[in-house]
């Protein structure tokens, strides 16, 4: 994302806000963990997917993947 897409998108939506993916494991609902090949991508994908319509960012926590 462009500079200046995200200042469109910050614009549109009144917002700055950004959410943190920071994914613990053993906070993962188990039927995702049980369910999905990849919970962690499944869980991250369905934050995603529940608020694109009200933040402008996601911002991964490096430490939660390096495992």
């Amino acid at each position: 994302m462009t500079r200046e897409e995200l200042v469109t998108q910050i614009k549109s939506k009144e917002t700055v806000l950004c959410v943190g993916l920071d994914t613990d494991v053993g906070r993962i609902p188990r039927w995702i963990m049980n369910q999905y090949d990849d919970p962690v991508f499944e869980f991250n994908k369905r934050i995603i997917n529940a608020t694109r319509d009200h933040c402008v960012a996601y911002k991964f926590n490096i430490a939660f993947y390096e495992a």
